[in-house]
């Protein structure tokens, strides 16, 4: 409190004399009471004035914030939008990777069909081969042999082995290959639900405004997280993504078109393979046919001189039993003339002539009786090449009945090539 604004006793008790001399000494003097007012107008009027001033500064700061929060907001809401273009490109990016991943897997799933189905078809000509092998087996000597079809038929079925175990190398491949797309799908997929939700969780903020009325406080969320990316390894992370699955998509390509090139070239060799066993079946019929046509007919011509054979045996058993009576006759002659008497048993002309007779005759015999072992002899030989040439041509007959009726009729039934393709 001021010095002149003490309190000053001035009621009715109070006293004006000299018991009051030391208050006057107190009070002001009335020009200091006019200056006392006077400053209070001036600094009633100053701190109006400043009063004013700071009113009008406020209201400058007020609308120059209010400007500034507009500004910063219309700010971070094009800053939101521009946010918004690049997850959507990257999302739209991610969506088709998925769609073009799903495709080709599911275009390689149908490659995958393919093998299975191939691999089924090779077990129908595997048994073929094999069956043809058991059942040539079943011939008999002398043809049994390791002939043309036999090497034409191993060669077969150790193709189809080597087909079937590339098949199989094939479909594990292509299995793996599957699973790497659906792997990378999956990872395209996640990053992608990111994204729509990162997306979803932008566009609200984006329309959030001054006006919302579902805005609060959250004064925690203006700190950085320590996990947060930062714009290029945010994008270098969804393309790496899909870079991964571009290799992975390339790499399924590249197997679907190996797979169609294997599944052409086995169907392809093995139509050739077997069009080379049924060639070697058909020239190895042939030579059958030819080799028991050819025996056929030397038994036709072994059975006629069988039977000229026979007839000669019996023509020549004939002639012998015709040398009997010229011989008795003749003998019988020398007996009588060996008992003319006396001086007529002579050496003549007559005597010598019918031992030349008897030598003829005897020599004769010798010489029929020889004919005849010769020829039965020949018979026997002929009898037993008419049994070797019989069971020769059942021999044959055999292996034809095996190599036509049994081997080429079951390979009638061999795949054709769009099965063995796997297309069926």
């Amino acid at each position: 409190m001021k010095a002149w604004e003490v309190a000053v006793n001035t009621g009715p008790d109070s006293s004006s004399g000299l018991a009051t001399a030391g208050f006057r000494t107190a009070k002001y003097m009335p020009a200091e009471w006019y200056q006392s007012n006077t400053d209070l107008y001036h600094k009633a009027f100053a701190s109006c004035e400043q009063a004013e001033h700071g009113r009008v500064e406020a209201k400058d700061l007020a609308k120059h914030a209010a400007l500034a929060a507009q500004h910063a907001q219309q700010a971070s809401t094009a800053t939101l939008g521009q946010r918004l273009k690049d997850i959507h490109f990257w999302k739209a990016e991610l969506q088709k990777e998925i769609e073009d991943l799903d495709a080709e897997t599911g275009l390689l799933a149908a490659q995958k069909l393919r093998l299975e189905r191939a691999l089924d078809a090779t077990e129908v000509p595997y048994a073929i081969a094999t069956d043809n092998l058991q059942c040539r087996e079943r011939r008999q000597p002398p043809d049994l042999v390791s002939d043309e079809v036999e090497r034409e038929l191993l060669k077969e079925a150790e193709l189809i082995r080597n087909i079937q175990e590339l098949l199989k190398r094939t479909l594990m491949q292509a299995g793996n290959q599957m699973r790497l797309n659906r792997q990378c799908k999956e990872i395209c997929e996640t990053d992608w639900s990111d994204k729509v939700e990162t997306y979803n969780i932008d566009d609200q903020c984006g329309r959030y405004s001054s006006q919302s009325t579902n805005t609060q406080f959250h004064p925690g969320s203006v700190k950085f997280e320590e996990s947060a990316s930062t714009p290029e390894t945010w994008a270098k992370f969804s393309h790496d993504n899909i870079d991964r699955a571009e290799q992975e998509k390339l790499a399924s390509i590249n197997l679907r078109v190996l797979i169609d090139n294997i599944l052409h070239d086995v169907s392809e060799d093995l139509k050739m393979q077997s069009a080379a066993v049924n060639k070697a079946f058909t020239k190895r019929c042939e030579e059958l046919d030819d080799a028991k046509h050819k025996l056929e007919y030397h038994l036709r011509k072994v059975l006629k001189e069988t039977g000229d054979k026979e007839a000669s045996i019996v023509a020549l058993r004939q002639a012998i039993r015709d040398k009997e009576a010229p011989m008795k006759a003749a003998q019988t002659r020398l007996y009588d003339r060996s008992f003319r008497p006396k001086a007529e048993l002579c050496r003549d002309e007559a005597q010598y002539r019918l031992i030349s007779e008897v030598e003829e005759l005897m020599e004769s015999v010798e010489s029929l009786k020889k004919k005849l072992l010769e020829s039965e002899q020949s018979l026997r030989n002929l009898e037993d090449i008419r049994m070797n040439l019989e069971k020769e041509i059942a021999v044959k007959a055999n292996s034809i009945f095996i190599d036509r009726q049994k081997c080429m009729a079951r390979r009638i039934h061999y795949p054709v090539v769009l099965k063995l393709a796997g297309y069926q």
